[in-house]
Parts: C-alpha cells; sequence; structure tokens
C-alpha cells in the first residue's frame, strides 16, 4: 500500500514510564498531605529524586491545583537567603486523595437532622468514630498508658495506616505535642456537619487520657487538621471515664 505514511510503534516502556510518573506524584501528594508544609529538597531527598525530577512533579500537581505554596510563616530556624517555598494541599488535591461520595452523604445527615434533630446526628457521629476508636485503642495497647507522648506516636502511626496522614509534631518550648491529619475523608461533609469532627476528637482525647483542643481542621479550611495534645500530666490528673470528655473546639470553647 503505496503512499501511506509508516507507523512507528510506541515505545514498550512508555505506558510505563506514565503509570510510574503518576504513582510517584501520587507518593508525592500522600507526602505533602502528611509532612506539609514541605519543601522540594525535602521531599526530593525522602523519595531519593534529582531536584529536577522533584520540580517537574510539583510542577504538575501545582498546574492541575493539586498544591500550592504555603502562605504562612517558615517553620524552623531561621536562615540565610531567599526562604525554600513550602507546598500544603488544595481541596482539590484532597478530593485526588480518595474517592468520595460526600453529596449523598451530606444529604442523608441533612434528611436525619430535619426529621431526628441535632442529636440524631451527633449519635451517628459517636457511632461512626467508635468502630474507629476501637481499632486505634488495640493498637495502643501495648503502649503505656501514662506515657501520652508515646500514645500520641503510636496514634499517628495507626491513624496513618488507616489513610489519614498523620504525624506527631512536638511544640518547642512546650509540654505538648500536635496530631497532624493531613487527610480527612469526611473533609466536605464535616464542613456542613462539624460534630463529626468534635466525635473524633473526643475519640482522641479517651484514647489518650487526656484532654485535647482540635486548632484546626481542614472542614474549616486549614490545611491540616491540627490537634494539641498536652504530654506533661498534671498532679492528681485522672484518665477521663466518662462517654464523652470534654474537648476543646478551635473557638476556644468546650464541645
Amino acid at each position: 500500500m503505496s503512499g501511506m505514511l509508516p507507523v512507528t510503534p510506541l515505545a514498550p516502556d512508555a505506558t510505563a514510564d506514565s503509570s510510574h510518573d503518576a504513582g510517584t506524584r501520587q507518593r508525592v501528594l500522600q507526602i505533602v498531605a502528611g509532612q506539609g508544609p514541605i519543601s522540594a529538597a525535602d521531599l526530593a531527598t525522602r523519595l531519593d529524586l534529582t531536584p529536577a525530577a522533584i520540580r517537574r512533579h510539583l510542577g504538575v500537581l501545582e498546574s492541575t491545583d493539586q498544591i500550592a505554596v504555603h502562605d504562612g510563616a517558615e517553620v524552623g530556624p531561621v536562615r540565610r537567603g531567599r526562604p525554600a517555598r513550602r507546598y500544603v494541599v488544595t481541596t482539590n488535591g484532597q478530593s485526588a486523595l480518595s474517592h468520595r461520595y460526600a453529596e449523598i452523604a451530606a444529604q442523608a445527615l441533612r434528611y436525619l437532622a430535619d426529621t431526628a434533630g441535632a442529636d440524631a446526628v451527633a449519635g451517628f457521629a459517636e457511632q461512626r468514630v467508635a468502630e474507629l476508636e476501637q481499632r486505634l485503642a488495640a493498637r495502643l495497647r501495648d503502649v503505656a498508658e501514662d506515657d501520652v507522648a508515646a500514645r500520641t506516636e503510636a496514634l499517628a502511626r495507626a491513624l496513618s495506616e488507616d489513610g489519614y496522614a498523620a504525624s506527631a509534631r512536638p511544640v518547642p518550648g512546650t509540654h505538648a505535642v500536635q496530631l497532624c491529619q493531613g487527610h480527612c475523608p469526611v473533609q466536605d461533609v464535616a464542613h456542613e456537619f462539624p460534630q463529626l469532627c468534635d466525635a473524633e476528637a473526643r475519640a482522641f482525647s479517651r484514647l489518650l487520657g487526656v484532654h485535647v483542643q482540635r486548632l484546626a481542621t481542614l472542614a474549616r479550611g486549614g490545611h491540616v487538621c491540627t490537634t494539641n495534645i498536652p504530654v506533661a500530666r498534671t498532679r492528681g490528673h485522672r484518665t477521663p471515664t466518662t462517654t464523652n470528655p470534654p474537648v476543646l473546639a478551635p473557638e476556644g470553647t468546650i464541645a
């Protein structure tokens, strides 16, 4: 069949390379969610990538609005020269981390609130978190009850295994640690129904044996869910035994 242009076959590894790149970008997104704000240099070190390679992946994620440069103050010691750009996950990035049926869940909770009242929504939130709490408690069973710092570290690891991209970060100059969750499977629904966040925080309080304070949530616009946890027990402190121990809400009120 003369006159037809020859067909150039695709390189055998072209599809594999594309799939590998997508997998690497997903891993970058997960690390930014769990450890952000984080710099390109730190990401390159964690993933054993060259600076050029990590910049290419960050460029794709930034162009698709899955990550953004953090506009807050730089974390850690002040260094000379131009501060490094540090990245956090955007709302679009959160959606890319999992497949959620947020709208139908929100509709179901609205119906529950309309037909059975706000207490029914709170009851649902407690029931939902009960299974998670039971699973987490099993993973904390071998950690000393009076070592809140160690239990918080173990809790962060367990939450990460469940897909919450969590980390425990000591707060310099204080007797506290912050539990940070870079991903929330009910973020969109919790924006309308904060009872989901409140129930989760109460579960953390019961698991750790101390009162905790939610400083920020993904549902309310934070780049991570941040829970402040005192790790030094005060004299006479007792592990909460009530079903719903008080939890300080982001506004500073008792939840």
